[in-house]
């Protein structure tokens, strides 16, 4: 499925409101704890509005709850992507990735051609990212969207990088896209394929549902598309794309060698 005209507006107006906020997320306050945590929602609800969020996605805001497993587990994100590559992928299970995603790309051969011939997109890396992310979504994560992505706007770790995507999870609740009650993973990833929220509002096609397997997978391949993958130019060649999924040294070869094993390239 295509973006339509009215998605190309609203993806303009995204970035539009990203730069806004950054700018405006400089100067703003943070915590270090659940203390004062509530009163930043009151402050951040006015940046919020002047940012184009409405009444469901204010009231989403005004009701999300300090996520402790979402900063315990920002905490410990650095260790996740740590060792060598080989290491990485024995502990993310990157023998099984492989094999299932090998499986899955005869199963739907008809769907992965489909989208390689409108992305320039093979099927092997956007199995790589989809096993690697919720084990071709059997692990889409159970902690609150809002809380998740607000808790890490609110943390003086990353707001810089989390107010915009906080935004946006606003604006998908005002959406439909997403309600105050949708969970996902524990920094606000959300769907088949983790997608933080910033970049469904950015990069989703069609329903934006993340939860669908094809519209997932679309938006992936329309997400690396986008961030420079070309037809022909190889694993080593777009790795500045994969890069752009994540900036992980380790997780982006470990991608780069599971697609090229799926893909037999």
């Amino acid at each position: 499925m295509a973006f339509f005209a009215k998605e190309q507006l609203i993806a303009a107006a995204g970035s539009l409101a990203f730069c806004l906020l950054t700018c405006v997320a400089e100067a703003a306050s943070c915590g270090k704890s659940a203390a004062g945590f509530q009163q930043w929602k009151v402050e951040f609800a006015e940046t919020a509005k002047a940012a184009g969020v409405r009444g469901k996605g204010l009231a989403a805001l005004l009701g999300a709850k300090y996520a402790v497993g979402t900063i315990r587990a920002d905490r410990s994100v650095n260790k996740a992507f740590s060792g060598s590559v080989d290491d990485f992928m024995r502990r993310r299970g990157g023998s099984a990735i492989i094999s299932k995603g090998r499986s899955l790309k005869t199963a739907n051969a008809a769907l992965f051609g489909n989208i390689e011939r409108k992305y320039d997109v093979p099927a092997g890396v956007l199995l790589a990212i989809w096993g690697m992310e919720t084990g071709f979504g059997a692990s889409m994560g159970n902690q609150n969207t809002v809380s998740a992505i607000v808790t890490l706007a609110y943390d003086c770790r990353r707001p810089q990088f989390f107010a915009p995507h906080a935004i946006a999870a606003l604006k998908l609740v005002d959406s439909g896209v997403l309600s105050a009650r949708s969970v996902g993973a524990m920094h606000g990833e959300i769907g088949q394929t983790g997608f933080l929220p910033g970049n469904v509002l950015k990069y989703g096609v069609g329903s934006r549902n993340m939860r669908d397997t094809s519209t997932a997978l679309m938006s992936t391949a329309n997400f690396l598309k986008a961030h420079g993958w070309r037809a022909g130019g190889g694993y080593q060649g777009n790795m500045g794309a994969i890069a752009g999924w994540n900036s992980a040294s380790v997780y982006q070869k470990a991608i780069a060698r599971i697609g090229e094993a799926i893909d037999g390239r």
